[in-house]
């Protein structure tokens, strides 16, 4: 099977970190399977791919098990097999007071950044378990709030923490399959989520400041990185961000 031959899915690929992704994997020969919500963004992207003919357009909802089981089997029909899931979609709910936050919003955080990353995992699973050759790659999209929480960001931090535990028990489980299972966590690329930190973000410290940003280009980059090693080498964690945001030390 030649490079050019392998498969990547990408959901949540209409828009920042997951769009970034999808075209470094398609100019690096990939086909690349564009799944997200919006129909109208997904097929922006293949435009933008120059590669019409190694895209497929399947609109998705994660959090909806009948959605995802048909994003893969889509996938097998079009392509024969998935090389490679970047497991991306994710959202944030408002920055408000932890004591103010609804059971709404935190379900709904809960919904796309754990639940619906579990289900494309395991029907990742299901898929590379039986295929032939058996086995591929999986890159979940943690996230710097995978270990470092911001203020008023409790239902994104506690599902992003969770996507640490469902890496490294799925990076356990599928050992056996010959499915690697790692973590990319990013910090501060300039997508639209990211526009408040340019703008002045809440620190812990109570105090309000302005945040590097890095080009979304390099998180793109860095997932083609994790996609293309050796089946016999995993990275488990990856972490890429701006090299002056505060995270490191105290700010």
């Amino acid at each position: 099977m030649t490079e050019n031959s392998r498969v990547a899915v990408v959901t949540g690929a209409g828009s920042g970190i997951g769009r970034a992704a999808a075209l470094a994997l398609l100019q690096d020969g990939y086909r690349v399977v564009l799944a997200g919500r919006r129909e109208s963004l997904l097929t922006e992207v293949a435009q933008q791919g120059g590669a019409p003919e190694r895209c497929l357009v399947v609109p998705t909802d994660v959090t909806d098990e009948a959605s995802v089981l048909a994003l893969f089997d889509t996938t097998v029909r079009q392509f024969g097999r998935v090389d490679v899931l970047f497991n991306n979609a994710g959202i944030s709910a408002p920055a408000v007071l932890l004591e103010d936050l609804t059971l709404d919003q935190w379900q709904g955080v809960v919904d796309v950044n754990l639940t619906g990353m579990f289900l494309c995992l395991r029907q990742a699973f299901r898929v590379m378990k039986s295929q032939s050759p058996q086995g591929g790659r999986i890159i979940n999209n943690g996230s710097i709030a995978a270990t470092t929480p911001r203020p008023n960001s409790v239902a994104y931090s506690a599902t992003k923490h969770a996507v640490s535990g469902l890496t490294k028990s799925a990076a356990l489980d599928g050992r056996k399959y010959n499915i690697a299972v790692g973590q990319i966590d990013i910090g501060n690329a300039a997508t639209e989520m990211a526009q408040r930190m340019q703008a002045g973000i809440l620190q812990a410290n109570g105090q309000t400041a302005v945040e590097p940003v890095m080009d979304v280009a390099i998180a793109g980059q860095s997932v083609v990185y994790m996609a293309n090693l050796p089946v016999g080498a995993n990275v488990l964690f990856h972490t890429v961000m701006a090299t002056n945001m505060p995270f490191v030390g105290r700010g």
